[in-house]
């Protein structure tokens, strides 16, 4: 770190209302947000993690991808509530470069899960004989690790080049959580590659994904257009569309928001895009996967049913 960036003891967050009455009204509003997501995503990790039945590669990536949700959303939404609830703006240094590495590590993995996922499907569809080779129990073991060791490794080298930088504009972040495109906003260093490398970086990983991510549904699309029955092909769409939903989302919001941090655009705009792709995608992730999943469905109301 810089000794620049260690004379800053802590940060602004920008709050979603300045009046009493909006910030009461925000904090209930994430609040209501926040514990959808931890009791629908909750829901999917016990549901796969008791039904015997739900022991597939299909649905361990997804319990995976649940987790990684629950900590997105985990990382921001509780600082931004407690700020309005105690009418505060401010997180600690540390607390700032915590919340942006847990950031950073869980979305990075989230990317890379929902990559694997779309082999996932591309190898039950193109290839349903090998399915059970190409994707035993060590190999899912092995791809989930991967993803996990590169969210890692992508958070660590983001966080450290970010606060290496001399920060001299100040301590206000125009967003209601630590980001690094709002961090960079407050560097003094006029070197392009030194202070967006990071963005670049993260642009490049997303557009590889995706590039994996559309490979893989066109030779998905091309094998269910020749699957003769109407029946078979809705079966094999169905377990198709709620992934390219959660993906469409994640993406575009993500891409767009470090896209958007290298141009000048309004605050107002900044907080929209970051809500989309922080808090909007894990509290709608469970109800988009469970919708279309019958399997999933009767599985969570055999398991509540045992409950009550």
């Amino acid at each position: 770190m810089s000794n620049s960036s260690s004379s800053i003891n802590q940060f602004l967050l920008l709050p979603f209302a300045d009046t009493r009455e909006l910030q009461l009204l925000h904090f209930c509003l994430f609040l209501g947000i926040y514990l959808a997501a931890l009791l629908s995503n909750g829901l999917i990790i016990i549901t796969i993690a008791c039904d015997h039945h739900l022991h597939t590669p299909m649905y361990f990536f997804l319990l995976n991808l649940s987790v990684t949700d629950i900590g997105c959303i985990s990382t921001t939404v509780p600082k931004s509530m407690a700020n309005s609830l105690w009418d505060t703006r401010a997180i600690s240094y540390t607390g700032c470069v915590a919340q942006i590495f847990s950031f950073l590590f869980l979305l990075t993995t989230e990317f890379t899960l929902l990559t694997v996922m779309a082999y996932d499907r591309y190898v039950a569809i193109c290839h349903p004989l090998h399915y059970g080779t190409l994707l035993g129990s060590r190999a899912c073991v092995h791809m989930a690790a991967a993803a996990w060791a590169s969210g890692f490794l992508n958070a660590l080298l983001q966080t450290t080049s970010t606060f290496s930088l001399p920060l001299c504009h100040g301590n206000a972040v125009d967003q209601f959580f630590c980001e690094i495109p709002q961090i960079l906003k407050l560097s003094c260093s006029t070197a392009f590659f030194r202070k967006h490398g990071v963005i670049v970086a993260s642009i490049c990983l997303a557009f590889g994904c995706f590039v994996f991510i559309v490979v893989s549904y066109v030779q998905i699309f091309r094998a269910v257009l020749r699957i003769p029955s109407e029946q078979g092909r809705h079966k094999a769409f169905s377990t198709c569309i709620p992934h390219l939903a959660v993906v469409s989302l994640l993406l575009s919001t993500g891409m767009f928001a470090n896209l958007n941090s290298l141009s000048f655009s309004s605050m107002s705009l900044d907080m929209v895009v970051s809500f989309l792709y922080s808090v909007f995608p894990p509290a709608m992730n469970p109800l988009i996967y469970s919708m279309r999943n019958q399997e999933l469905k009767d599985a969570m109301w055999k398991l509540m049913a045992g409950f009550f």
